[in-house]
């Protein structure tokens, strides 16, 4: 099916999605524990099981000068809580069949809870849950294990032109802000930080009023809000983390060229983008879809792979943060084609911000993100993912239930009106690592 018949079938899957009947869309709850953290809840009976995350403004952010604190402070939390060692702590959560996970990244912090409903097999498994968030232990064996282990990974990272490529692309679209620098540190930060580094953080940032938790799963408001209790318990209240500072624009382009030896140049170019609640959130979303967010429906690929060859994909997307975060095209090509890819990309974001969509491509991307959003939603983990992410920027509870109205409403004038204001094609950090075989 050629391009004019997909926009065709597009225009007519949108109308049938405005007409027809509503996607019935899950009931957010939303209270605070007594000690301060915020709850969001979703019921979800389909299965006998609970997910609960607990998510913290802990990320690498909050690193101050030591970078790679927050990541290893998250990480640190699993092997060892309360009269738990790491090794305890494991055959605890096998014995009742639940799982323990962290994660960390620039802005948020969180640890995630699975298990079964069935008290017997809960309560033990939520115990451990408030240890590792109130009582963590940070055994100093496992502290240096985990320290050179993030060392390997940042030596390794040195290898891969992907990760260079990303690292010097924040370096220079942030410049001094603190989202300038990786999550995972550098090899000097790791190399300087104590376990005195890492108990101080938890200590400030792992409290209720930094904290919003997240419940999906089969059970009711009552006894979600009996999990949110048992799991922040022992948590003192202390205080949200003070505002990150806003992101500047950049005063010029800035060319940023790393030989490395590879057959292909990666290629990344962008500015800062937008944060979470941006009043230009819904515009820029549908707008990026057509440019380059949506695979082969998308400007970028149909340009740059389908009618030339230059690269097997490419790509743009904003990722709003609680600050600004990047606006991003990227691709990998031949080192031959490197020139050629990048004078391409420049042109269609150009074109772009100048001239903006046609209704037949706002009609495609709006067919293709309203009907696919049920299946965004469709598992407890994908909610639960969303939930945190309404908790902890603070977006109203109806988020998910006017996601296909706010798309709907997307105009081809407030998409090109967005575009022009937040996207400056004569401003842009251009990154290429590669070009020396």
């Amino acid at each position: 099916m050629n391009s004019s018949a997909l926009r065709t079938a597009a225009v007519a899957a949108l109308a049938w999605l405005i007409s027809g009947p509503a996607v019935a869309q899950p009931e957010i709850h939303q209270w605070q524990t007594g000690n301060g953290a915020d709850v969001l809840y979703v019921h979800a009976p389909e299965l006998p099981m609970v997910d609960l995350q607990v998510t913290f403004a802990a990320g690498s952010a909050r690193d101050g000068g030591k970078p790679g604190l927050a990541a290893l402070t998250n990480g640190l939390l699993e092997t060892g809580a309360g009269d738990r060692g790491e090794e305890a702590m494991a055959d605890d959560l096998a014995a009742v069949g639940a799982e323990l996970s962290t994660s960390a990244g620039r802005d948020r912090a969180s640890v995630h809870l699975r298990s079964l409903t069935d008290p017997e097999r809960l309560e033990p498994a939520l115990a451990i849950l408030a240890d590792v968030l109130a009582r963590p232990t940070f055994p100093q064996e496992a502290f240096e294990r985990e320290r050179r282990r993030m060392l390997v990974g940042l030596r390794q990272a040195k290898q891969d032109p992907g990760q260079v490529a990303d690292r010097a692309f924040h370096r220079a679209l942030y410049g001094d802000h603190p989202y300038a620098h990786p999550t995972a540190g550098t090899e000097a930060s790791v190399e300087g930080l104590a376990r005195t580094d890492v108990a101080t953080f938890h200590d400030r940032y792992y409290v209720a009023a930094n904290a919003d938790i997240a419940i999906v799963g089969d059970v009711d408001r009552e006894r979600a809000a009996e999990l949110a209790e048992a799991a922040v318990a022992g948590l003192p209240r202390g205080e949200t983390a003070p505002a990150l500072p806003e992101v500047a624009d950049l005063e010029a382009a800035e060319q940023v060229a790393e030989d490395f030896p590879s057959a292909q140049t990666h290629l990344l170019l962008g500015q800062p983008g937008m944060r979470r609640g941006d009043p230009d959130y819904w515009p820029l979303l549908v707008g990026n879809h057509i440019l380059g967010g949506s695979g082969f429906g998308s400007r970028i690929m149909e340009a740059v792979r389908e009618e030339r060859g230059l690269a097997y994909s490419a790509y743009s997307y904003f990722r709003p943060l609680a600050r600004r975060g990047p606006f991003t095209i990227g691709l990998q090509t031949a080192n031959a084609n490197a020139g050629k890819a990048q004078a391409l990309v420049r042109e269609l974001l150009t074109e772009f911000v100048a001239e903006g969509p046609t209704e037949e491509e706002l009609a495609a991307a709006k067919a293709n993100l309203m009907g696919g959003f049920p299946l965004r939603i469709d598992t407890n983990s994908d909610l639960l993912g969303y939930l945190s992410m309404i908790g902890f920027h603070d977006l109203s509870t109806d988020y998910l239930e006017r996601f296909r109205d706010r798309v709907a409403a997307v105009t081809v004038d407030e998409i090109h009106d967005a575009f022009r204001r937040r996207v400056d094609p004569e401003r842009l950090v251009t990154v290429t690592v590669g070009g020396d075989e």
